[in-house]
């Protein structure tokens, strides 16, 4: 019975340990994440902070105004979400590294285009030059469940090897439309 006891405490020291690692891990990732700001930007946003809280902000907006503004905004991403048939579920961004003019980005982002669900993971590099912006997509990587018909899935590696997010949701959006016209139209003949 006793040997239970100690099993049973051993599991319960062996979870712990679990998750105080996976703490220690995540505090690491948000401290590296927050390294990568100068002491400067902190304290400049520490102030802005600061002031916004102290209500020295001028040209507030009115709760109705803002409550306005978001309605109008969840219209208009209603309709974009119907004309397209994009509906985003997650989108997770971690820093990777930041520098003055160049900053590496990781982004996760999964959804449906009408009945098919998708999920994206890529590195997005973006340089600032002379007044110019540039961004790169690289490391793309595509998960979708229609992988089973060849030509998807030679369009898939090759939009991952060229790292071509507008041609994949530009063509996402043509293929999954037609995808459901033929899944209803099987469905009709059964």
């Amino acid at each position: 019975m006793d040997e239970n006891i100690y099993k049973a405490y051993e599991d319960e020291i062996q979870a712990l340990e679990d998750e105080i690692r996976l703490l220690t891990e995540k505090y690491e990732d948000i401290r590296q994440e927050s390294t990568f700001f100068s002491d400067e930007e902190i304290l400049k946003s520490i102030e802005l902070i600061q002031r916004e809280t102290q209500g020295e902000t001028k040209g507030r907006e009115s709760p109705a105004d803002l409550k306005a503004q978001l309605e109008s905004l969840e219209t208009n991403l209603s309709f974009l979400m119907k004309f397209t048939g994009f509906q985003f579920t997650s989108h997770s961004k971690k820093t990777v590294e930041k520098t003055r003019n160049r900053t590496v980005q990781k982004h996760r982002l999964s959804g449906k285009c009408h009945s098919l669900p998708f999920q994206l993971e890529f590195q997005l590099l973006e340089m600032q030059g002379n007044e110019k912006v540039s961004a790169v997509v690289s490391d793309l990587s595509i998960i979708m469940e229609s992988r089973e018909d060849s030509n998807v899935s030679k369009f898939l590696s090759s939009t991952e090897e060229r790292g071509d997010l507008l041609t994949f949701f530009r063509s996402l959006s043509t293929y999954a439309e037609w995808y459901e016209h033929r899944r209803c139209t099987f469905l009709h003949f059964k």
